[in-house]
């Protein structure tokens, strides 16, 4: 035997017994970690395949968290966003309180309107094609609105004189430049130049004023039919903090109008807190223009003339006597029933239960009369409007 082969049947040997000398119970162990950590591989497998599709308790147990996204969505909140026309959640439920713009339905007639005035004096004003469109009408609170305003903007505060009040317009950047580039001679088909960081130079404010000048020369012909009221501009901010018209918490109507040129435009925002179309609320709850809620002057005179031309039959009572049934019950033809009255006494004259005068019996001619002595009953109302309606019948019958 070679001694390469002894060296190989020592280290042999060697193995064996130190495999034949280890504990049964640690081997034990170790095996049963191994087989416990390849089901737990299995058991993180099957869970990562079926992950969002079993929530609390699902066929491995398991339960989902909900992100902060989801949350906020549930709660109908939003840390990016301001949304002003759909709340939804707790969000809901805290402004369930606000007046809805619905119950002014005049509102929708009259920014309609506003709409076609507004293409036409930006047509004439910018020489270009434009086309405006009411996008919608919320209401929303006026410190929700003035947080949601992407900046940089030109705020316009305005004075309603005859309601004694403000209003607010707010022209977005976009729009401002596109009629920049429209008033100055731009050329089309390029995006406007969009500087950041710098406030806007007094040629740009001055565009825009005349451009706010215009909107609300229209919004008065459009309230006129409702309202006569003149829209003056107070000032010009950039920053929303010093274009506050009211607390935070009040509700406000808010009115966003797109202006399209084609290949530009931008949107230009109108907001009317409700304190300020306090003065016209009764007219813009009309459903229809000229609708009447209280006197009817109209009415009141064709109901005057009919009733002066309407015939009425009237009794004269001679006498009224209460006799026992059983005293009529005895009558048989040929009694007399006498009368307790004298011959001077008094006619009543009456029209179905109501008494209407007293006269005295006579004759004339071949005819029972009876001659007044007592004046009608007055009436409730006066006589004014019966002489107001016998007036308006001579003029139709003269006509």
């Amino acid at each position: 035997m070679s001694p390469e082969q002894v060296d190989q049947d020592a280290i042999a040997a060697e193995w064996e017994a130190s495999l034949d000398s280890e504990d049964p119970v640690e081997a034990a162990k170790a095996a049963a970690e191994n087989e416990l950590t390849g089901t737990m591989a299995e058991q993180w497998a099957a869970m990562v395949e079926d992950g969002g599709r079993d929530i609390g308790g699902g066929k491995n147990g398991g339960e989902r968290v909900l992100s902060q996204e989801e949350i906020d969505n549930l709660l109908g909140f939003s840390v990016n966003e301001v949304h002003l026309d759909e709340n939804s959640g707790i969000r809901a439920i805290i402004d369930s309180s606000m007046v809805s713009y619905e119950r002014l339905p005049m509102l929708e007639i009259v920014f309609d309107r506003l709409v076609r005035l507004m293409t036409t004096s930006l047509r004439n004003f910018t020489s270009d094609n434009v086309e405006v469109s009411l996008d919608r009408i919320t209401s929303v609170r006026f410190g929700d609105y003035m947080n949601s305003i992407p900046l940089p903007a030109v705020l316009c505060v305005f004075k309603a004189e005859e309601w004694e009040n403000f209003g607010l317009a707010t022209v977005d950047s976009s729009l401002i430049y596109s009629m920049i580039d429209v008033l100055l001679g731009g050329r089309r088909g390029q995006a406007s130049l969009r500087i950041e960081g710098r406030p806007y130079t007094t040629i740009e404010t001055n565009l825009v004023k005349r451009l706010i000048e215009v909107v609300l020369a229209d919004a008065e012909q459009a309230f006129r039919p409702l309202s006569p009221v003149s829209f003056n501009i107070d000032r010009l901010e950039t920053n929303p903090r010093f274009a506050a018209i009211s607390r935070p918490a009040n509700a406000a109507i808010l009115v966003r109008l797109h202006i399209d040129m084609e290949d530009r435009g931008g949107n230009i925002e109108l907001l009317l807190p409700y304190a300020t179309i306090e003065p016209i609320r009764a007219v813009l709850m009309q459903m229809f223009m000229g609708e009447k809620f209280g006197r009817d002057p109209i009415w009141e005179s064709h109901l005057a003339t009919e009733i002066a031309q309407a015939e009425i039959a009237v009794d004269a009572v001679l006498y009224e006597a209460e006799i026992p049934l059983k005293q009529l019950m005895l009558l048989k033809v040929g009694d007399t029933l006498p009368l307790e009255m004298r011959a001077d006494a008094l006619v009543a004259v009456r029209c179905g239960a109501v008494t209407l005068t007293e006269g005295r019996m006579g004759r004339v001619g071949d005819r029972v009369a009876i001659r007044v002595t007592k004046q009608l009953r007055k009436p409730n109302t006066t006589f004014a409007m019966f002489e107001k309606a016998d007036e308006q019948t001579k003029l139709m019958e003269a006509q």
